[in-house]
């Protein structure tokens, strides 16, 4: 039995967020330039985008592109604002026709502008889709969101809309990027390092965390259902006991 039929279409993922790594340890290991691997891991998201629109999952979030890349060498950053940009409008077709809504998260006022414009071309041209929203974080981190939320937030109290002492996790969440979006169920990481790298920290508070060792461009539809198959196999408590839960 193939990973997708043990799924219990019932109790799925209402949000997955996914941590792309690999990419350059994929092509290396081939004698390949790292850009190959970038290029080979945008056939990896147009598949698992696919499944999880197939699936029924509400939200895909891909960390694309992180604060912390803009330190890599200028002509892999280059390369990879070039390929993200030219990779979704490739797919942009694609994602209308299977209903797909294109989002970003992230300081967009960091990215080219070449890449800004077209991007949100794209966001505008699958604004009508109804089903999976596919969020990228790109130019993305989660301290600087954090950051950005609490200026909101004090910014609105100097100005004495809100009062200091009645900031709560609902109003710190409404201050995050991710405001529309429900926090991920699922975490999932390849390439088989175990930490987080300052993604989604404030949203991942309680998402069941699913690492494997396959570098993204190995990384499968049926990969994908076995992390589903995983978490559901999980007890989500959320710091309940099993008692408590039954």
């Amino acid at each position: 039995m193939s990973a997708l039929e043990k799924i219990d279409l019932g109790r799925l993922p209402q949000h997955v967020a996914i941590i792309m790594d690999g990419n350059g340890r994929w092509a290396k290991k081939r004698g390949l330039m790292r850009s190959f691997g970038h290029e080979n891991g945008v056939t990896t998201v147009r598949q698992i985008t696919e499944i999880a629109s197939e699936l029924g999952i509400g939200y895909l979030t891909l960390y694309t592109f992180s604060t912390e890349n803009w330190n890599r060498p200028k002509d892999e950053v280059d390369a990879l604002m070039n390929l993200i940009v030219v990779s979704i409008e490739q797919q942009t077709p694609d994602l209308i026709k299977n209903n797909v809504r294109l989002t970003t998260i992230g300081n967009m006022r960091r990215m080219p502008q070449f890449a800004r414009e077209r991007l949100e071309k794209c966001m505008d041209d699958t604004a009508h889709c109804t089903g999976l929203v596919l969020c990228l974080a790109l130019s993305y981190s989660s301290r600087w969101e954090i950051v950005e939320a609490c200026k909101t937030l004090a910014a609105q109290a100097a100005a004495g809309q809100i009062q200091a002492e009645s900031i709560d996790d609902d109003m710190v969440s409404k201050a995050m990027a991710t405001a529309s979006m429900p926090d991920p169920d699922l975490l999932i990481r390849t390439a088989g390092d175990l930490r987080i790298s300052n993604f989604l920290l404030w949203q991942i508070a309680y998402s069941e965390l699913y690492f494997t060792p396959k570098f993204w461009p190995d990384f499968t539809k049926e990969d994908f259902c076995e992390a589903i198959v995983d978490y559901q196999s999980r007890e989500r408590r959320f710091g309940k006991t099993s008692e408590q839960l039954k």
